[in-house]
This record gives C-alpha cells, structure tokens and sequence, in this order.
C-alpha cells in the first residue's frame, strides 16, 4: 500500500516539476556554463598532495620523519633581583632526508625587549572612551618593561664563539657546514633575563607579587631559547612570535636543574630526580601516601604549613632536577606560599599523579576542586583519545593565567577575601584547569602547529573539555556547543575570518580557534555522524598523531578514513568560509486524500495523453485544502477498496498496516538563507500531542542549495513543525523555523505578563 501511495505522490509532484521546468525553460535564455560549485565538491583542490610522509588516509607515511631536540640546563631564578639566568647545551639531532645549512632557534622573551616591534603591530586605535588607574598608569605613565634575552655567548661544542643572526624572536645559528641527514650538532648558549610581573605587564608567564605578605609566586615558561621546527610541510617553521599565535616545537629529552630559595616548594615537567633532597621527611612520606590514594587528595604541604613558610626569607638556596624524557617544551612553578596536595589516578591499570599547588588565596576553592579537576580530565581524555603516557599533571593557581606546558599548567579561578566565591567563578577555575590540562593530549602529545594553526590545538581541547566538564557536573555551563556560537556566527562579515586563518590575523580569536571548533565537532559527534563512529575515528586521528607532528589535512583525512563518511562539504564550510546556517519553513501545503479527480489531476492527466476514466476506481488522488473545500469530506486510506485488493496475498500484518497508512500529505518547501549545508532537523507536533522527529543528511542540499521541498505523509494531522527544536546546528535565526509561525508578544504584552506572575 505504501509503495502505490508513493507512487502516485511522487508521480504528481514529478510532473509537476517537468511542467514547471518546461515553461521556465522556454522563458529563459542559456547561461554560460560553470566550473563545479557545488558544496560538496571535494577538498582535494584545498588539501595538499599526499606523499611518502603523510598519506591520503590522513596516517604518517613509511618515510615520516621529525626531529629531535635535547637540552641540558641549568636555571637560577634569583627573587630579589627578578631575574632569570640559564645556561644549556643544545643537542640537534636531524632525522630528516635533507642537508641543514643553518638552524632556527626561537628567542620569544624578544617580544619584551625595548626595540619589540610587538606593541607597533598590535596597538590599532584609542582603546575605548575611558581607561582605569592600573591601565592609564601601565599604558602611558610606566616606563616601559625592559625584556628580552640577553645572550652571554652562543658557543659551538668546543667553547668557542658561534655565528649568529638576531632577526627580533627568531635566532638563526649559521653553520660552517650543512648537517648532514642523521648528524647532529651540540652549541651553548648562556642567557639571562628580567623576570616579568605579569599581573602589571602581563604575559604568559612571570610572576605575582602578593603586597601583604611581600611574597611572590613564579610561573616561569618560555625562559629558555628553544629550537624551531622544521618539516616537511613548513620547512623551517619561523614565523616570528607577536605574542598571541603560540608555538611550534620539538620533542626531546630534557635534564633540568632550577636553582631556587630554599625556603621554595618547586613543580615542574619532568620526574624529580632528588626527592629526598629538597623535601622534608614528612612531605615525602606524605607523597608516598599520596601515590597510593585514588579518592581524595593527600596535603603534602597544607595551609598552616604553607603560611609559616611565607613569613621566612631564607638566604640559601635549593636545587631541584628534573629529567623529562620526550616533551615538547618545559615549564616551572616556585613560591613559598605553596599548599600543595595530590592523589593517584588509575589510567587503564596504570598510576598516574594529579598535583594542584596554590597559595592560601585559592582557598577553600583550590582545596576543594583543582586537584579532582586534574584527575577527572586525565581519565576522561583517556577515554577519547590514547592512555595519559606521562606520569604525572600539575594544576598552578596563578591569578590572571590560564596556559599550558607539558605535565604543568597555570589556571585561575580565586575567591574573594573572605574564602566566599561566585558559581562563576567556581566554574570558571573548574573550566579552565579542564582546558589547560587537556592541553596535555593537544598540543603536548599531538604535537600540531600552534603558531600556524591554532584551531587544531585550542579547539579540539575545547570540544574534549566539554566531554570532562559534563562528567564533573553534569549541568556545567559548557561553552563550546552550537546554540552558543550562534552570536559570532551572526557578526558583521567583515570582522569574520574563517577558522582555517592563521592566528595572528584574525579579529575574534577566542570564537574562532575555540569555541567555533568546538561545536563544529560536537555537530558532528551528536548530529552528522553519530557518538561511536565520531569517537572511532577521533581516537584514531588521537593515536595516530601521538608525539607527532598532524596538520589540518592529516585531521579531515583521518576523520573521514576512520569512519566511512565524506566530510569534504563540513570541513569546506565550516572550516574555510564565514558562512553560516540559516533553515527556515517557507511554505506548507496540505493535501487530503479523495476519490474524486481533482482539477490538478485533469491538467495533468490531459498534458501526458491520459483518460482519468480509464482508471476509475483505481487511483487516490490528493486534493489540495482549496481543492477540497471541506476537510471533513477527506476520505481515509482505510476507505479505498483498491488498496485492500492490493494487499491480497500478503500476510494478516502487513494487511493491518492499512489501519497505519498515511491520510493527510504535507508538502514543505524549505528554504535555507544561510550559506552553510548541514543536516536538516524537523520535529512534527500531531493533533493528539505527541511529536516525530526527522532528520535528513546535509545531502538533501546537494543539487537545490537555496530550497527543498519534502513530503511528510501520516496518520495524524500535523498541528506544527518546527526546525532544529534543540538548537543542534546553530541556526543564526529561529524566527523562520516554525509552522505555523511564531509571533513575539509585543512589549505592553510581555509587561502584562509580568504583572501577572
């Protein structure tokens, strides 16, 4: 029954279309023709070649290589002075096919230096009407921070002066000879260097200066000259450091000894190598408890401990050594106002440490929350990518930060004086030591270009974090999902970049590399793909790029190679243009079913040469509202004879799906005013009030990019029909997604309304 119903259906509106087309085609001249257009055309155009090293599957190829980089350092923060002195020898292994005539070494506390052409780039107009005290004071009044490396020497393996080039935050070391493929190259270089307050001159790191108790608390990263990348795809990745895009680096083995006040409780990347000799007997025997302990977390310090520490001012000093074996960077944290606690983490079997260490001025905030945050992201990212490999994650309370480095990360998130504190900003701390955290999986382990593509680091963490934060609370304020991109997605186009941009020329960066990323991939997860075929291929990308270098290509290829799906229209509009969605129900018409030929039917039947007498008793025919005049004469399927003959011979159920055939037809034209293709979500609300979703493929667009019309054929009449209800695909205006359309009440309505409650 059903087939001869669509049958008939599909036959009107076919020959309809054919009528249609005919006129048009008579009235029209010829267009000139067209390259193909179409949004579901294949990226291959935009995508690079795939080659020995990174296959059209989105894997590494047999012949991928990546260098390495080991340093050796040695690093004294001296607290009265604010500075920071280092020394390192370089180790620059090249497993790359090609001969290197010179290396490119990154100097980013350059960007802080006197001569910085930083504040030139950055600075575009009056920044608003008004400034406050600390803003007027640091912006025209403070003379300017004086940053910036100063190099003692640059030295080959022997000591003696090395030929270099200072091109602002990028070194170029010039070799005597090219270093052959498989070589390496051993240089020195000795530095030092003003210690920031970033609270005052901001930046990534630095430190915080506490007046009350006249103490300071470091967060200490980019504080040593660190190799650039070179590959394949950049070759030497140069591109100089303005302050925003972040970094492209090497993984390598790291020996770090810091130099701090012995007075000082010290984290960092990397296994501490001489436990024994900077803690004290009962703070190790505390860390020993701590690593058996998976529930809670362990005081190794407590706030007692830590606030008799503040009043000190030791005059030693005590070296803490770190060996980190395969990271990509280093980070530090030092102050004597440390609480610090910490508990055991099961990943798969393995133990891996969660650490939170925070001055009494997080509390009872940090206490309470950091470390089980740290504990819940390194699970919950296991989950959706690869087991945490390193064996430990360090959560640093810093006032005004939120960055990352291996196993170590800065987060903010503090109370007010009185230890009272807003949901925001629990939620914030919770959200943000989830996003630095994660920060472990990107870019730390999946090691893509942060300087050239910010999007494949921020925003995939941004879509994992949403994942933790649900599992700590499940009613947290994500951001990150669909409904709440669709304010940048309205903006004016012209402040509008597509995410594929590099990142220091983009207006909205925080939108663009996060947030926007975000819901892209949780639209996929949840509407385009599904939860385990998405999972699949992102664990897959995950473990591929594991200590590796992915590009953009590598992501889309893997996503596709891993779950059987053409995403090629998704990456392009999403990733590569500014468009936007926009769904909208342009028209609805009812039919009902008759008997009786329509005039429709008899235009039709005289065009193709048919006699509608011929067929008497032996067609349905679908009568328009205006054709019908009275809805109450539609007759039912159950009604016509011919379709209860036609199911002779089959069994007593399929004879009793007649009583579920469909008696009322809604044809929906929908239109789509936003350049975007993505699926089509339509819920229908029926007489008795119950609902029926559909969803169509974002295919449904494929050859009518402007407009589609769709058949809903039921048993009951429909009383609405509203697209996308749950907001999944961050449809720009919902005004046009209902029908019947809803109108706003006016403003004297909604003020009687609120009299009322």
């Amino acid at each position: 029954m059903k087939k001869l119903t669509y049958f008939l259906l599909s036959f009107l509106f076919i020959t309809s279309f054919s009528f249609a087309q005919e006129q048009d085609a008579e009235k029209k001249e010829r267009k000139p023709g067209h390259t193909n257009i179409s949004k579901f055309r294949q990226l291959k155009q935009e995508l690079p070649t795939p080659n020995s090293q990174r296959t059209a599957s989105g894997a590494p190829g047999h012949e991928y290589t990546q260098q390495q980089v080991d340093y050796i350092m040695n690093i004294t923060i001296d607290e009265e002075a604010q500075k920071l002195y280092g020394d390192q020898v370089i180790t620059y292994h090249n497993n790359s096919k090609d001969h290197l005539e010179y290396l490119w070494v990154q100097l980013d506390q350059n960007m802080r230096a006197p001569d910085s052409k930083t504040p030139d780039a950055q600075q575009t107009s009056m920044s608003g009407s008004f400034n406050g005290p600390v803003t007027f004071t640091r912006t025209h009044l403070k003379k300017p921070f004086e940053g910036g490396y100063h190099l003692e020497y640059v030295n080959d393996a022997n000591n003696k002066p090395l030929s270099h080039t200072i091109n602002n935050t990028m070194m170029r070391i010039n070799l005597d000879k090219p270093l052959a493929s498989g070589g390496t190259y051993v240089f020195k270089i000795k530095w030092w260097y003003n210690i920031n307050n970033y609270m005052i001159d901001r930046g990534r790191s630095g430190y915080e200066h506490f007046p009350k108790d006249g103490n300071n608390l470091y967060v200490i990263a980019q504080f040593f000259p660190r190799l650039a990348v070179y590959d394949n795809v950049e070759g030497w990745q140069n591109m100089q450091f303005w302050g925003r895009s972040e970094f492209a680096l090497e993984f390598g083995n790291y020996t770090v000894n810091i130099t701090v006040p012995a007075d000082h409780i010290l984290g960092a990347t990397g296994i501490l190598q001489n436990t024994k000799e900077v803690l004290t007997k009962e703070q190790y025997k505390r860390l020993q408890t701590a690593k058996k302990t998976f529930d809670d977390p362990i005081m190794i310090v407590n706030q007692a401990e830590a606030e008799i520490a503040e009043k000190g001012r030791s005059k030693k000093t005590k070296t803490w050594k770190f060996y980190a074996e395969n990271v990509r960077d280093f980070g530090i944290a030092t102050s004597r106002k440390f609480i610090w606690d910490a508990m055991a983490v099961d990943i798969n079997g393995k133990t891996v440490m969660a650490h939170s260490l925070y001055p009494k001025e997080g509390n009872p905030l940090w206490e309470k929350h950091s470390t089980r945050v740290v504990a819940n992201t390194l699970k919950v990212y296991s989950k959706y990518t690869f087991d945490y490999p390193y064996h430990k994650a360090i959560s640093v309370h810093a006032a005004q930060q939120g960055m990352e480095y291996p196993q170590i990360c800065w987060n903010y998130g503090r109370p007010k004086e009185d230890g009272t504190y807003s949901d925001r900003v629990k939620n914030g701390m919770i959200g943000v030591i989830t996003h630095e955290v994660g920060h472990n999986f990107f870019p730390m382990i999946v090691n893509s270009d942060e300087r050239q593509w910010t999007w494949m680091d921020e925003g995939l963490n941004s879509f994992v974090e949403i994942q933790a934060e649900f599992e700590y609370d499940p009613n947290f304020p994500a951001r990150g999902l669909p409904k709440k991109i669709v304010g940048y997605m309205s903006m004016d186009q012209d402040r509008l970049s597509p995410i594929m941009t590099q990142g220091d020329h983009v207006y909205n960066f925080g939108p663009n590399a996060y947030s926007k990323p975000a819901a892209g991939l949780t639209m996929l997860r949840n509407t385009i793909m599904d939860p385990e075929l998405f999972d699949h291929a992102f664990r897959t990308y995950s473990k591929r790029w594991m200590f590796k270098h992915p590009t953009p290509a590598d992501f889309f290829r893997s996503m596709e190679d891993a779950s059987g799906m053409d995403l090629d229209w998704f990456w392009r509009g999403w990733f590569y243009t500014t468009d936007y969605n926009d769904v909208g129900i342009k028209e609805v018409k009812r039919y009902f079913l008759t008997d009786q030929p329509t005039e429709t039917a008899k235009a039709d039947a005289k065009k193709y040469g048919m006699s509608l007498d011929d067929y008497k008793d032996k067609l349905v025919y679908f009568a328009s509202e205006d054709e019908i005049g009275d809805p109450t004469k539609a007759k039912k399927a159950s009604d016509f004879a011919m379709l209860e003959n036609h199911l002779n011979g089959l069994s007593e159920t399929e004879k009793s799906r007649l009583k579920e055939a469909p008696n009322y037809f809604y044809e929906v034209t929908f239109d789509k005013p936003g350049g975007l293709v993505l699926p089509l979500i339509v819920e229908l609300t029926f007489e008795d009030g119950t609902k029926e979703r559909k969803q169509f493929p974002a295919e449904i667009w494929s050859k009518h990019d402007k407009e589609v019309k769709r058949v809903f054929a039921t048993a009951k009449q429909i009383t609405s029909i509203v697209v996308d209800p749950d907001l999944e695909t961050a449809d720009i205006d919902m005004s046009n997604n209902s029908w019947p359309k809803k109108t706003e009440d006016d403003k004297f309505d909604k003020f009687k309304k609120k009299l009322k409650n």
